[in-house]
């Protein structure tokens, strides 16, 4: 029986089947041998065999499109998490205020993104505290650039029928840091959901961790959509530095015209990236977000 993998917690999977949800397992052998990376995930389509009425075991997960993961550091080496298989595109949250937007993190997720073809749509949330326009102008690095940049308040309505058009007949994967509304837009979104949401602690202005389990939930409009858990920290899986300047739609266009074929954009003559930053063409944090990652540092959500 083929079904799609709609949550995951604690080694348990729920499978919804054209004769209704399973929660299953995995079966052993999937679990043998040396791994990389986990097995399944939300968003996997998977042959299961029925047991009982209600649960099933997985038999075979089937090859992947597209997935949003990240890099988890464990004694045997890394390891890819596996945060939403097989996703049509993904949704980052960020707030506009409260906690303040890490650009940093944003344009790492933009990357991975970049590097699954994967088309990428960024909320700024929480516009109410700070208006639209300061909303708007504060993201526009992303607009210029082409990224589609929607701005929502998930507390007074702002954006929310726009958001509704954008996910209705995916699968969506909606993720950020902790505390930016992202429990608070799904349960604008999708009636009765009720899922639990936190204020961001007034003492650290750092979001507090609310989802605990990977689900997508189903749309009223058709599709699903994923709240994945607010990350402490992003690492990229499997990109070299060489590559990097691809996933970087202002970098890529211009890669080129540089004088050398290996060059690295940070102090070569005739670089036509250095060339396009002095003249205000890259927007500078962009570019430092860029250098970041190419040396291998860490994004901290704060």
């Amino acid at each position: 029986m083929r079904g799609l993998i709609i949550r995951s917690q604690s080694g348990f999977y729920t499978v919804e089947t054209s004769q209704g949800n399973r929660v299953c397992r995995l079966r052993g052998r999937l679990k043998k041998g040396p791994r990389q990376g986990d097995v399944a995930a939300i968003g996997d389509w998977v042959q299961i065999t029925p047991e009982g009425q209600s649960r099933g075991m997985i038999e075979a997960v089937e090859p992947r499109r597209h997935v949003i993961s990240r890099m988890a550091p464990t004694p045997r080496g890394e390891y890819e998490q596996i945060l939403i298989a097989n996703p049509d595109q993904a949704v980052f949250v960020f707030a506009c205020a409260e906690p303040e937007p890490r650009f940093g993190m944003l344009d790492r997720f933009l990357v991975i993104a970049e590097r699954q073809h994967l088309p990428a749509l960024i909320v700024a949330n929480k516009a109410d505290l700070v208006g639209m326009a300061k909303a708007e102008a504060c993201f526009q690095r992303y607009a210029d650039i082409g990224y589609p940049v929607l701005v929502t308040s998930a507390s007074l309505g702002w954006g929310l029928e726009a958001l509704g058009e954008r996910l209705a007949g995916k699968i969506s994967a909606l993720t950020g840091p902790s505390g930016v509304g992202k429990s608070s837009l799904l349960n604008r979104i999708i009636p009765g959901l009720d899922l639990e949401a936190r204020e961001v602690s007034q003492a650290t202005s750092k979001g507090r961790h609310t989802t605990v389990v990977r689900e997508l939930h189903r749309l009223p409009q058709g599709g699903y959509v994923a709240d994945t858990p607010g990350l402490k920290a992003l690492a990229l899986w499997d990109i070299n530095p060489e590559e990097l300047d691809a996933y970087f739609p202002e970098l890529r266009q211009r890669v080129a015209q540089c004088e050398f074929s290996d060059c690295s954009h940070q102090h070569e003559p005739g670089c036509a990236v250095l060339k396009a930053l002095q003249a205000g063409e890259i927007h500078p944090e962009r570019y430092q977000s860029y250098l970041r990652i190419r040396l291998g540092e860490k994004e901290l959500a704060g």
